[in-house]
């Protein structure tokens, strides 16, 4: 089956991910001895053991993602089953890098730990949060956010699905932004638990750290479509893409807009390649004529390769 590959960001962790992984396949055991020697910690005891708390940390969530997503790409491609396009949700940006041969697992390690750290300090520096809001037109959520211009930060980070919009900025103006949808009719409005205001302009201490890492870091050009979180359009130019996930940090990511794109572009069977079901659940939404199966366990791994 021709498979677009789609990776999850924050969000997906659990404690006990990569578990079956470890026990089943060598090549699991061995990229995640690489990600302990990368991380300079035991990355891999924080994943199966946690404390949850622990594992939520941004600095530790974003590379656990990454590694488990990696595995199971690296694990499929053995199989002889690669993407024919990638997209990521944010931090899955740098996951599906590396299934597009624009980085090798080293490299997109190396800056996943660069950029989680940088946005854990900044979200230390200037401290902000994120809403998520679940039942309103994204007209409305502009408007609200517009009004708002003046009393604070707050912009949309997130469109994920029809209906369902995240927003981020400083504290006391995304709870006034959450309280007005709210009123506007939103079927719910609620602030997440998360250790700074990302895709926004909070962000962006993050950036120059971030892009002296970028440019130190080699870039191929991407073997299929990668589809940018930014532009939502497809993109293979190694150099263009260095520039998008800069700018990823203080700006939108427009998942609803990047599966409508792929879908039209003919890519309407997809996999979602890492921990969790999320993306699945937001692709229902977006699209229901585009199929999309779980790549997160072993279970599912075989079941994709047809061992099951």
């Amino acid at each position: 089956m021709n498979y677009a590959f789609v990776f999850p960001g924050q969000a997906s962790q659990y404690v006990g991910m990569m578990a079956d992984w470890v026990a089943a396949y060598d090549l699991a055991r061995d990229y995640t001895r690489r990600a302990n020697e990368i991380m300079e910690m035991d990355l891999l005891k924080v994943c199966l053991e946690g404390p949850e708390e622990e594992l939520k940390k941004t600095f530790i969530t974003q590379p656990a993602i990454f590694v488990h997503s990696v595995i199971a790409a690296a694990l499929l491609a053995e199989n002889g089953i690669t993407p024919v396009a990638v997209a990521g949700h944010s931090l899955g940006e740098y996951s599906a890098l590396v299934a597009a041969g624009v980085l090798d697992f080293e490299s997109g390690l190396r800056l996943v730990k660069q950029r989680s750290r940088l946005m854990f300090e900044a979200g230390q520096q200037r401290p902000g949060t994120m809403g998520a809001i679940i039942g309103l037109e994204r007209e409305a959520v502009h408007e609200i956010c517009d009004s708002l211009k003046n009393e604070g930060i707050v912009q949309p980070a997130n469109y994920n699905s029809p209906g369902q919009i995240a927003v981020s900025g400083e504290k006391e103006t995304v709870l006034k932004a959450l309280a007005m949808a709210k009123e506007k009719g939103a079927k719910k409005a609620v602030e997440l638990v998360v250790s700074g205001a990302f895709h926004s302009p909070l962000m962006a201490s993050a950036e120059e750290g971030l892009s002296e890492a970028l440019r130190a870091t080699a870039f191929r050009d991407a073997r299929i479509a990668f589809y940018s979180n930014v532009t939502t359009e497809s993109n293979t130019s190694g150099e263009a893409i260095k520039e998008l996930l800069l700018h990823q940090l203080t700006h939108p990511v427009r998942w609803e807009g990047i599966i409508k794109n792929m879908a039209s572009d003919g890519f309407t069977t997809m996999l979602e390649t890492g921990p969790g079901k999320v993306l699945k659940g937001l692709i229902k939404r977006i699209d229901r004529s585009v199929r999309c199966d779980l790549c997160g366990t072993v279970e599912q791994f075989k079941t994709v390769i047809g061992e099951n």
